[in-house]
């Protein structure tokens, strides 16, 4: 299956370098670009990418509020937001929005080739210290407690796993079950949780406490 992928920021180099990353690998292809929030929301209605790599700050509409015009319009892609910036404010906001990961532009290539594979499989991906800087965040700041009481001692753990930011061949070689049965798991919390992706799963790992 070939990873559909439109890109979304004003500065035209780093847009063709990345596009040309997308398309030289196998399982991947662009299906557009755009230099401002409102382009961005315009590719992707008449696009339906799978994957959107989104800048924060353009002209215009930012990529914040395009994340969340384009997944309030139905579209299935998964948002991976892309910024010089680690401000927690900017954190919250995307993964709020729905962005399903958060990467610095000065990741290496091959790490965000493999979140735009991780996202698209249904993952959530957070630079590690975004990661850090988020948890900090719901510790000085905690947020009203979402109520778990719904799962079940094993979906309790593997939302806290989620929470630390392990991945599904980690969660499992950790709890030592099957990637089957955590991917079960997810499902039962994204379904218990009204959950959009992952991402969120995150946020409701700090809001309970599980995490922190």
């Amino acid at each position: 299956m070939t990873i559909r992928v439109v890109i979304a920021d004003d500065q035209p180099l780093l847009r063709h370098s990345l596009a040309a990353v997308i398309d030289a690998q196998a399982d991947m292809a662009m299906a557009g670009e755009a230099g401002t929030g409102d382009e961005a929301v315009a590719v992707c209605a008449e696009t339906r990418p799978d994957v959107v790599l989104m800048d924060i700050r353009m002209p215009g509409m930012d990529g914040i509020e395009a994340t969340r015009r384009i997944l309030a319009a139905g579209a299935e892609a998964r948002i991976i937001v892309l910024t010089m910036f680690e401000l927690d404010e900017y954190v919250r906001a995307a993964l709020l929005a729905g962005a399903s990961g958060f990467l610095l532009k000065d990741a290496h290539p091959d790490r965000l080739l493999d979140a735009v594979r991780r996202v698209h499989q249904g993952e959530s991906l957070l630079a590690p210290s975004v990661l850090e800087r988020l948890i900090e965040s719901y510790v000085s700041r905690p947020a009203p407690a979402k109520s778990v009481r719904s799962l079940t001692e094993r979906e309790t753990e593997v939302l806290t796993l989620v929470g630390h930011g392990l991945s599904n061949d980690e969660i499992a070689a950790r709890l030592s079950i099957s990637i089957k049965t955590v991917k079960t798991h997810i499902g039962n919390l994204l379904s218990k949780l009204h959950a959009r992706d992952r991402a969120h799963l995150v946020i409701a790992a700090y809001e309970s406490d599980l995490v922190g």
